[in-house]
C-alpha cells in the first residue's frame, strides 16, 4: 500500500516527535533492558530484526552472497552467507523486479521496434520518465510538475545554474561547503569562469572550525549574514558525502532568501536517505542522482526540482526538443511552445531502458514512507555507532599508525567516528577513521565480504541502508571489523620492519 502523509499528518508527527524526543540509542537501551541482555549480543540484534516493520523489504532486493563478492577470502567466511553490504551511499542494491521490467522493454524493442515509443507493454518510451516523476516528487517532498527525471546529476546542476547563477559586479559569488564533492566544485568553478569571474574571489567555501570535520549551522548562517549581499547562489550538499553530515536545509534556505540569494541543494546523498520537503522548505532548485539510496542502477537517470514559484520564469536556459509542449511537439514547426516548470528544462527524450530500474525501486519505496525509513535508519545507525564506540572508543586527532595493540588487547586501537553523533544531523552513513592505516583496514574488510568504500585521505564510509540492511548485519560487521583491525595492525607492523 502506498502510504502518503498529508501536510497536517506530517505536522502532527513532527510536533509529537519534538515532545517525545528520545535519542535512538536510549530507545535501544530501553529495549535491551526489557530483554535483559546487552545491546552487543546477537540475541538483541535478532530481536530488533524481528520487530522491524521494514524487515520484509530486504526480500525485494538481490543481496550478494560471500561467494559472489570479488576479493572475498572464502576461507575466512561462510561462502553461502550474505555479504555485509554497507555501501548504499555509493550504489544501492538491485531490486528484484528490475530484470522483469527490463525484459519487458527489451522484448518490446525486439518485437515492435519504434512502435514501442508510444505502444506495447510496459512504459511507453516517449513518456517513461513521466510515468515515474509523481512518485519521485513524493520521495523528495515536491509537488506535481516540480520534478523532472533526466540526464546525470552534474549535467542537471549546470542546467540549473545557467538559470539561477546570473552574476553581477555586486552579486557574483557561489557559496558552498569546503570540500564539496569534486564534480560540484568543478561545476561552480566553470560556471564562474563562463561569466568572466575568478573562482578565487567568486567561489565562497565555508570551512569547518579548526580541529573539526563538520560544519556548524551557526557558522554557515553567520557567513550568509556577512557575505549575503555579494552571493548570487547558495548551493550546499543536502548530506555531505565525506562526513555524512545532514545540512539544515530549511534554515539555510530562509537565511539565503533573506539576503536575496537563490538557494539550491545537491541531494545525491540525501534523496532516499532522509525525509525531504523541498516545496515546503521553499528551496529554489535541487538536483540528485538515483543510484545511491534510490537503488536505480549505476549511472542511472538523475532528477531536478524546480519550485512552483519559478514555474513560469523567464530565466536563461538551454533548450531542447523535449522541453516543448508534448501536445505540439510533433508539429515540427520550430515554434517553441515551452513546458512550464521542471519539464521545460528537459532537452532530450528519456532513456527507455533506464526507467525500468527506477520503476522497480520506487515501487519498494511506495510500500512504506520516508518517515518509516528514517525511523529505522536512526535506530540502525545508532546501533552501529554504539557498537563501535563500546568496542573501540572514540578519540580525536589520532595519526594513522601511531597506536599498536599490545598483548592482543585491542581496546586502545581506536575508531574515530566524525559523522555527527546527533541523529538529526546524519543519515544512514558513518564516516570512520582509524589508528591504523585505512588501506590495510579496507583490504582486510574486503577479504571478509564487507562492502563499504574508502575515501581519501583518511576515511572509510559505512552505510547500513535501512531498506535492506539489518541489525544482524551490524553484528556481523563488528565481528569482521575486529578481525580486520587485528590483521591490519599485524600487516602494518610487518611493513615497518
Amino acid at each position: 500500500m502506498n502510504k502518503i502523509m498529508s501536510d497536517d499528518e506530517r505536522c502532527r508527527v513532527a510536533k509529537k516527535a519534538k515532545v517525545d524526543a528520545l535519542h535512538p540509542c536510549d530507545e535501544l537501551k530501553r529495549i535491551a533492558k526489557e530483554l535483559d541482555c546487552e545491546m552487543t549480543e546477537k540475541e538483541f540484534a535478532k530481536h530488533m530484526d524481528n520487530i522491524d516493520p521494514l524487515q520484509s523489504l530486504r526480500q525485494d532486493f538481490y543481496y550478494p552472497k560471500m561467494k559472489e563478492v570479488l576479493g572475498t577470502d572464502l576461507s575466512l567466511v561462510d561462502p553461502d552467507e550474505d555479504c555485509v553490504y554497507f555501501c548504499g551511499n555509493s550504489l544501492g542494491l538491485c531490486p528484484k523486479n528490475t530484470k522483469k521490467y527490463m525484459d519487458v522493454e527489451l522484448n518490446k524493442w525486439a518485437k515492435i521496434g519504434v512502435q514501442g515509443h508510444l505502444q506495447g507493454e510496459g512504459m511507453p518510451w516517449a513518456k517513461c520518465d513521466e510515468c515515474l516523476d509523481a512518485d519521485m516528487a513524493k520521495l523528495v517532498g515536491g509537488r506535481p510538475g516540480e520534478v523532472a527525471i533526466m540526464n546525470g546529476l552534474t549535467v542537471n546542476l549546470h542546467l540549473l545554474l545557467i538559470s539561477f547563477y546570473r552574476p553581477t559586479a555586486k552579486r557574483h559569488k557561489i557559496m558552498c561547503e569546503s570540500k564539496a564533492f569534486p564534480s560540484d566544485h568543478y561545476t561552480f568553478q566553470s560556471q564562474i569562469k563562463l561569466h568572466g569571474f575568478d573562482p578565487e574571489t567568486s567561489l565562497l567555501c565555508v570551512e569547518p572550525r579548526k580541529g573539526e570535520m563538520t560544519l556548524r549551522s551557526e557558522d554557515i548562517l553567520a557567513k550568509i549574514e556577512e557575505e549575503g549581499e555579494s552571493i548570487a547562489v547558495i548551493c550546499f550538499s543536502g548530506v555531505q558525502y565525506y562526513t555524512g553530515q545532514v545540512m539544515d536545509m530549511p534554515t539555510i534556505t530562509r537565511a539565503g532568501h533573506a539576503k536575496g540569494c537563490y538557494v539550491g541543494f545537491d541531494l545525491a546523498h540525501a534523496a532516499g536517505n532522509v525525509p525531504l520537503y523541498l516545496h515546503d522548505w521553499d528551496i529554489d532548485f535541487a538536483c540528485w542522482c538515483t543510484y545511491k539510496y534510490i537503488n536505480s542502477s549505476a549511472g542511472c537517470l538523475a532528477c531536478i526540482f524546480l519550485h512552483d514559484k519559478h514555474k513560469h520564469n523567464d530565466f536563461p536556459k538551454l533548450l531542447g526538443w523535449w522541453g516543448h509542449n508534448p501536445n505540439t511537439r510533433f508539429n515540427m514547426d520550430n515554434e517553441l511552445d515551452l513546458c512550464p516548470g521542471a519539464y521545460g528544462y528537459r532537452i532530450s527524450n528519456p532513456a527507455g531502458l533506464l526507467c525500468p530500474p527506477l520503476k522497480a525501486s520506487l515501487e519498494i519505496f511506495n510500500k512504506t514512507s520516508m518517515e518509516e525509513i528514517r525511523a529505522k535508519s536512526k535506530l540502525l545507525t545508532a546501533y552501529l555507532e554504539y557498537c563501535i564506540v563500546e568496542k573501540y572508543g572514540q578519540t580525536n586527532g589520532i595519526a594513522e599508525g601511531t597506536l599498536e595493540p599490545i598483548d592482543g588487547d585491542f581496546k586502545h586501537v581506536h575508531v574515530h567516528i566524525f559523522t555527527p553523533s546527533d541523529p538529526e544531523q546524519r543519515g544512514a552513513q558513518l564516516s570512520l577513521s582509524f589508528s591504523v592505516n585505512i588501506s590495510y583496514v579496507f583490504k582486510e574488510l574486503e577479504k571478509r565480504g564487507v562492502i563499504c568504500d574508502e575515501r581519501k585521505p583518511s576515511v572509510i564510509r559505512v552505510s547500513p541502508a535501512p531498506l535492506y540492511c539489518s541489525f544482524q548485519d551490524v553484528q556481523r560487521f563488528m565481528e569482521y571489523l575486529d578481525q580486520a583491525l587485528k590483521a591490519a595492525a599485524i600487516t602494518a607492523a610487518l611493513d615497518k620492519e
